[in-house]
């Protein structure tokens, strides 16, 4: 076996590195517009150079540079900072062209974050038991095992784990647990703290005492038949009539499977538009809503700073370095939004059909696509319409929502799949509930309004669609 030793070499290769406000550019262009806004403030509080301000043109006052683009690092400090001057002009330029609908205001501001601050939090289901248990006249020891079965308790309300695991863990006799477990099915939602679905069910029964009625009957003992569909089977082991089984699963439908997401904990989720799409003169224009993004600017007080004598050496490298910080900032934020405006034009152009008549004219489009036209990298394009939303005549989009693969039709044409999901949704909702489509029906219809699509497909679409089977769809 050959000795192993350790030694030095040299190697040559190329690697891509991207520079960290490269990084900064592509991150900025990936954020959502509230993110984006989080992180500029974020720049604003580390970077002392750059200060917001509001946008009326008594506050701004920017002295004209000599328009001159050299590099930062070959200028002198005049030049220098000229020249970010006039980056903050066009930055200004740009931001007001595009705020001309929605003008800067304070008293605005100050709504919309008022808004956000006072959004209520939702209380969960696990805080709702204990405040429930809290009210029972458990001793100490008991509460505390009472504790540990709601934390056990999932947003569904159900019990995670075995009675038996609790009483392992927590060296508790088991029927103490299932005891304190009884008195907490007791609780508000009605069904919380069930192992199954069949309990869960028929505690909501007994709560209603229905637990002898047909209905009790067919969730205590026939529950697995009941979700297959398998009615007539059921109507003819019960010796019952269709107009009876049909009550009693008209009844258990009104039951609640999930009681506990009533309190799950779920933050609403506000997005907000940052591109509108209006129509005028029958033609579509795009407006770039800037209005949750601050201005920034570099403050005039370091640039009296730098041209002070007395001023250290130490203390202008700092701020010179800082300042390029802000400037690039203020330039990437300019690029965002010029490259998502661009963007969101190109698929408008596209998808004006859509727009004028609704999803079943949604054209296929690919990102590399949009990348041709735009003149950019298809990575690029799908950073930009990550997590960015479109306020359209037809309502409120992602991006991204736009692009979508094509399906052929019977003329040659494309359509897209989000079309086809349509037109699939509307069959179903169109049928006789008594002769429901199956997949095979589904596929000779499309096939006859001209799209031809493969009969797993239209399985796979139909789950998308959280649509059941034909079997289950069938009223008896």
């Amino acid at each position: 076996m050959p000795s192993q030793t350790l030694a030095l070499s040299q190697q040559q290769r190329l690697q891509m590195v991207l520079a960290p406000q490269l990084r900064q550019s592509l991150e900025m262009l990936q954020l959502p517009i509230m993110d984006l806004r989080t992180m500029i403030q974020q720049e604003i509080e580390q970077n002392p150079t750059i200060e917001e301000q509001p946008i009326d043109n008594e506050s701004i006052e920017i002295e004209p540079g000599d328009g001159e683009t050299e590099k930062a690092e070959e200028m002198d400090f005049d030049k220098e900072f000229e020249a970010l001057a006039n980056l903050d002009e066009e930055w200004r330029e740009y931001f007001f062209q595009n705020q001309e609908s929605q003008p800067y205001s304070s008293d605005a501001d100050e709504r919309h974050q008022f808004m956000l601050d006072s959004l209520p939090q939702q209380q969960s289901l696990q805080e709702h038991l204990v405040e429930q248990l809290q009210l029972t006249e458990l001793h100490d020891d008991d509460m505390r095992l009472g504790e540990m079965i709601v934390g056990s308790i999932d947003d569904d309300g159900y019990l995670t784990g075995s009675i038996e695991e609790l009483a392992t863990t927590s060296n508790a006799e088991l029927p103490r647990l299932e005891g304190i477990l009884s008195l907490i099915q007791d609780f508000h939602p009605t069904g919380v703290g069930a192992r199954d679905l069949r309990e869960c069910l028929m505690l909501q029964l007994e709560r209603l005492d229905k637990t002898d009625t047909l209905a009790g009957t067919l969730v205590d003992q026939h529950l697995a038949k009941l979700g297959a569909r398998r009615l007539t089977d059921l109507a003819r082991e019960l010796k019952i009539t269709s107009e009876e089984l049909q009550e009693a699963t008209a009844f258990i439908a009104t039951l609640d499977p999930k009681p506990g997401r009533i309190y799950a904990n779920e933050v609403a989720n506000y997005v907000i538009a940052e591109i509108v799409v209006e129509k005028v003169e029958g033609k579509y224009i795009i407006i770039m809503d800037d209005g949750q993004l601050p201005h920034i600017k570099i403050s005039r007080h370091y640039r009296r700073l730098m041209k002070a004598a007395d001023t250290s050496a130490e203390v202008k490298e700092y701020v010179r370095d800082r300042v390029r910080a802000g400037a690039f900032l203020i330039k990437s934020i300019h690029q965002r939004q010029k490259t998502i405006f661009r963007i969101a034009t190109e698929i408008v152009e596209r998808q004006v059909e859509f727009l004028d008549q609704g999803v079943s004219h949604l054209k296929p489009l690919t990102m590399a696509e949009i990348a041709k036209a735009v003149e950019v990298h298809e990575t690029t394009v799908s950073r930009a319409v990550n997590g960015k939303y479109m306020r359209t005549p037809r309502g409120i989009f992602e991006m991204k929502y736009f692009f979508t693969p094509g399906i052929k039709t019977n003329d040659g044409k494309e359509v897209s799949n989000k079309t086809v999901k349509d037109m699939i949704a509307t069959l179903v909702a169109d049928e006789d509930p008594a002769k429901p489509l199956s997949d095979q029906a589904l596929l000779r219809k499309l096939d006859n309004q001209g799209v031809k699509i493969a009969r797993r497909t239209i399985a796979k679409y139909r789950l998308v669609l959280r649509i059941p089977p034909s079997h289950m769809r069938k009223l008896y």
